[in-house]
């Protein structure tokens, strides 16, 4: 993998966020050239504790909801490859602002595309959506890249529109313009360095710091948990098959791990705090309410009015065996490793035991070895 992305140019939307800052460390690591484009990284966040910008060849902040600014970025830097990361990623934020939501996720989504059909050197994009663009039965049963698309609140019907869009842009355009799209979708993805509102690993340990409780919404809702490592190494394989090898790769891909990791939120929150060694939580008292914003009570959503009621799925869960038969990807932390691996980076985050930048790269090289 190495040798493949070693002086590759590689335009990252979302380089300032949770993933986006684990994958721009990553690439630098791998010798790649990357352009990141994002907006602004909260004050707080991995991609300022470990100055991820120091290593890229630009950090660009802007909006890819406007078009003009992305297009001329991608024009500018010529990339061979883009990874389209960025994203209004959480649920409750959809039902408080879904315009924001769709014009993020889909105009945004859109100004991509056409900005590589513009830049003239780009051969791959891989378009990073969720494994929420599924129409989730709410039964025990692993979505499969074929099942049909949909999403009950606004975040995940937007990311099936962008998941439609990438299929029809894929025939429409690229196939004739030879240029290779994928699109990864993922489960629910921890790990050290996510410092988001409306995250339950994030609020454990903003709880912890506190000395407060963790304030459980959703305690019996079952995610396919995973660290940021799985899918990332997910994204880069299939990026490079989709270089090397073209169309056959140019569909969709799910990434999610195995069934000992599709757990429910109160094990997780529990199982964590026994390997952090500190914290307690209990059951919000109004499971609905949206002051809780799945762990410590925000009163940043206290002031956002409407949206009531919200509906959260209750289990969700994916089928990852097209990723384990063609792209040679199978999950390689177990729950007990996915959870030793971020209680450890929070441990060190919280002590100052070590350099930021230099405890997330390692964790990266154990992943790798």
């Amino acid at each position: 993998m190495k040798n493949f992305y070693s002086g590759k140019k590689i335009f990252l939307t979302g380089h300032t966020g949770f993933k986006g800052s684990w994958l721009s460390l990553w690439l630098t690591m791998l010798g790649a050239k990357v352009a990141g484009f994002s907006l602004k990284a909260d004050e707080e966040s991995l991609f300022n504790s470990a100055e991820v910008a120091l290593g890229l060849e630009k950090s660009i902040i802007g909006d890819i909801r406007n078009s003009d600014e992305i297009a001329a970025a991608v024009k500018n830097f010529q990339p061979e490859i883009i990874l389209h990361l960025a994203a209004q990623p959480l649920v409750r934020d959809s039902y408080f602002d879904p315009r924001k939501t769709y014009e993020t996720n889909v105009i945004g989504t859109l100004n991509v595309f056409e900005a590589a059909r513009k830049a003239g050197s780009v051969r791959v994009i891989t378009n990073i959506t969720t494994d929420k663009c599924y129409e989730n039965r709410e039964t025990d049963y692993a979505y499969q890249e074929e099942d049909a698309l949909g999403g009950y609140d606004p975040y995940s019907s937007s990311k099936a529109c962008a998941e439609i869009l990438t299929s029809s842009y894929r025939r429409s355009f690229f196939q004739k313009e030879n240029i290779q799209l994928a699109s990864a979708r993922a489960g629910n993805v921890i790990g050290g360095g996510d410092f988001s509102i409306d995250r339950i690993i994030p609020d454990i340990f903003r709880a912890i710091r506190a000395g407060e409780k963790v304030k459980l919404r959703s305690p019996n809702s079952i995610r396919p948990w995973q660290h940021v490592l799985e899918p990332l190494y997910g994204y880069l394989l299939l990026t490079q098959n989709l270089y090397e090898k073209g169309e056959d790769f140019a569909k969709a891909y799910n990434f999610g791990p195995n069934k000992d990791a599709e757990q429910n939120v109160e094990i997780l929150t529990k199982t964590l705090i026994e390997k952090i060694g500190t914290g307690s939580y209990e059951i919000a008292t109004d499971a609905q309410d949206p002051r809780y914003l799945g762990g410590i009570e925000s009163t940043r959503s206290a002031t956002m009015g409407g949206a009531k009621n919200l509906h959260e799925a209750g289990i969700l869960k994916l089928n990852h065996s097209r990723a384990t038969k063609e792209l040679n990807w199978q999950p390689k932390l177990s729950f007990e490793e996915t959870l030793e691996w971020t209680a450890e980076w929070y441990g060190n985050y919280l002590e100052k035991k070590s350099d930021v930048k230099i405890f997330t790269t390692e964790q990266i090289r154990k992943f790798t070895a």
